[in-house]
């Protein structure tokens, strides 16, 4: 009998939209069972240089209520073959614009080593959280 594939999508998911959602509903279609990391607030802070808009407890509750995800967790791990070791996924989905890059491979190799596949999906061009701070900056 063939184990479920378990899939992990982190992120910060900080002021939730369209490209999120499209995100975990593709990942959700390539895994048995979808795993959505959430970023803690320290994480988020430390990799963005700013804090999320919305708090962590909020973030993960939107998340969770996504139909497409099994389970949300709270991701306090940059590194994520910390957050492999806790979870055991088979797929981590990540956004191209990590496709190419030193971070991109070392994650890829370091992953592989456990046999982990990557998987990128094109980020959702017309909207992001920074261009949703950016609108929001202009119009207060």
């Amino acid at each position: 009998m063939n184990r479920p594939v378990v899939g992990y999508a982190p992120g910060a998911y900080d002021m939730f939209h369209v490209g999120h959602l499209r995100v975990l509903e593709r990942a959700r279609s390539e895994c048995d069972l979808l795993v959505a990391g959430v970023a803690t607030d320290d994480v988020v802070s430390s990799a963005k240089e700013r804090p999320p808009v919305i708090p962590f407890e909020e973030r993960l509750e939107i998340v969770s209520s996504i139909r497409y995800v099994d389970q949300a967790v709270p991701d306090p791990h940059v590194d994520k073959y910390l957050t492999w070791q806790r979870i055991g996924f088979h797929v981590l989905f990540k956004g191209d614009d990590w496709r190419g890059t030193t971070r991109g491979r070392e994650l890829e190799a370091k992953l592989a080593r456990v046999g982990v596949r990557v998987v990128y999906f094109p980020y959702t061009d017309s909207v992001s959280s920074t261009l949703l701070r950016r609108r929001l900056s202009v119009t207060e």
